[in-house]
């Protein structure tokens, strides 16, 4: 983050194609990082208030399509926005960060993702902005930036968002700018859920897994790895126990019925192993990377 911000006109060579596209694109971007290669974008955005389900959702499928060659766009917001990127960087891969707030460190929001956005830069990765630096992020500035993620973008996917969201603002300018819009369903009953059913109304193209995308943006699929396998007859019962879903370590020791103090020791190996994460809460999930 020591590197010094640059600016970059509608007139460059460089900047982004797509992007001039749209209506009103910004007539200038700031960035930090790699701003040379900008294609292949596909944004993933979502709620700040997520639940255990959308982060996994996040992380599996932003790896996933990471790794089938696409550059992930987001807005380093806290929630599904930071799983996005995150799942990336993990993978050493390219991801965008568009902010709604100058580059500098006392602009940057939010103050968590700095270390984020450090490995983003790392990585080859880039950090945009159409605000100057020293610019603080906005009830106005936030939601306008969203129209450059998805302007930036082949396609958009929607995890988790409230009927009234930031990502929702995405999405909408998604559709306008001609840009094809994903959505992960949800329970019908969460709040959560709300947004990506209505876009499924709209037409926004239901999403399971990667290769849904990958599909639709006529890529190759990815072929994913087989079933986790453990070392030992504790880690295959939890690996067993993690294949249909996320669970919380007390539905772990009964479904396995493996006494707690096993079930934490072999979870903490597991995750050492990189074959589960432990979304938050100790509720965790098979890590499918």
């Amino acid at each position: 983050m020591d590197k010094e911000i640059e600016r970059i006109s509608i007139e460059d060579k460089n900047y982004p194609k797509l992007l001039k596209e749209i209506k009103n694109p910004p007539k200038v971007l700031y960035y930090l990082g790699e701003v040379k290669a900008f294609e292949n974008c596909f944004a993933i955005v979502g709620t700040r208030r997520y639940s255990s389900y959308g982060k996994q959702v996040a992380l599996e499928i932003s790896g996933d399509l990471s790794e089938a060659g696409l550059t992930i766009v987001s807005g380093l917001a806290p929630g599904i926005d930071t799983f996005s990127h995150q799942a990336v960087v993990e993978r050493k891969r390219r991801t965008i960060a568009v902010l709604g707030t100058g580059l500098d460190k006392k602009s940057i929001y939010p103050k968590s993702n700095l270390g984020l956005a450090e490995k983003i830069l790392e990585n080859n990765g880039c950090l945009i902005s159409e605000y100057p630096p020293e610019t603080r992020g906005t009830k106005f500035t936030f939601p306008q930036r969203n129209r450059i993620i998805s302007g930036l973008s082949q396609g958009v996917l929607v995890v988790e968002a409230k009927q009234k969201s930031g990502a929702l603002i995405t999405a909408n300018f998604a559709f306008s700018q001609k840009r094809k819009v994903f959505a992960v369903p949800g329970p019908i009953y969460s709040s959560n859920s709300k947004g990506p059913h209505l876009l499924i109304k709209k037409g926004a193209k239901l999403v399971e897994n990667a290769n849904d995308i990958l599909q639709e943006l006529n890529l190759p699929k990815i072929t994913r790895p087989g079933l986790v396998e453990g070392e030992t007859l504790e880690e295959n019962l939890i690996l067993e126990a993690l294949k249909e879903e996320a669970l919380y370590i007390d539905k772990i020791i009964g479904r396995t019925k493996l006494p707690a103090a096993t079930t934490a020791s072999t979870l903490a190996i597991l995750e050492i192993k990189g074959k589960v994460r432990n979304l938050g809460n100790n509720i965790y999930a098979i890590n499918n990377r």
